[in-house]
């Protein structure tokens, strides 16, 4: 009897530190299920936040996105509107140059050709005081207005200004001289003969300008 109760005695202090070591485990889980718990219900109410915030930021957003693309629609269409007028400008551009390398292209080829001219105008006044000549003179004047007519055609002009008003831009005075017959600052004489290539100049007319009539002192010098 006495070794029953003695091996009762020792089960009973046995299971007594089981139970004690369950019940600690238990509360441990407890302690350690609780704030995993606050953890998660935070991790929620977090979540739901930012749901909230996605949600009104995605409404920002959209307004954001409309707005940078009414501006990016005008960005566009505004470089659309200046790469016409670029290309518009640069169209007429091209025509003029083009228009203009047409009329001037042959400017130096008349240049060279107007010394030539000069010379044959100056034979045919020579030829003018021989009579015997004058059949001579007479078939080399008709290839002189040949020459001058097709000059005209291709856009250029003589200027002979004798009698006109003087103009710088189209006159080199040689000298002045005066005159009771010509008005002060028309021309005289014409010493050379200017041409014009459709309204360029080529070569500006040498010429004498009036300086109208004679003062006293010059008469008696």
């Amino acid at each position: 009897m006495k070794a029953e109760e003695k091996n009762q005695t020792s089960e009973n202090e046995i299971e007594e530190p089981v139970v004690e070591e369950a019940q600690e485990a238990t509360e441990n889980t407890a302690e350690a299920e609780a704030p995993q718990k606050d953890v998660a219900e935070a991790t929620g109410e977090e979540a739901s936040t930012d749901e909230e915030a996605v949600e009104e930021e995605k409404e920002l957003t959209v307004d954001e996105l409309l707005q940078q693309s009414h501006k990016e629609k005008e960005d566009l269409y505004q470089k659309v509107l200046r790469a016409a007028a670029d290309f518009e400008n640069f169209r007429k551009r091209s025509l003029r140059e083009k228009e203009e390398l047409r009329k001037y292209a042959v400017s130096g080829l008349i240049e060279d050709l107007l010394p030539a001219l000069d010379n044959l105008e100056l034979g045919l006044a020579a030829a003018d005081n021989h009579q015997e000549a004058k059949a001579v003179s007479d078939g080399f004047r008709m290839v002189a207005q040949q020459i001058t007519s097709i000059l005209q055609n291709n856009g250029v002009e003589c200027l002979n200004p004798e009698g006109e008003e003087f103009d710088p831009n189209f006159h080199e005075s040689v000298g002045f001289q005066p005159s009771d017959e010509v008005e002060d600052q028309k021309v005289i004489q014409v010493l050379r003969k200017g041409y014009s290539l459709n309204g360029r100049i080529l070569r500006a007319a040498n010429v004498i300008v009036s300086s109208g009539p004679a003062s006293e002192e010059e008469g008696e010098s």
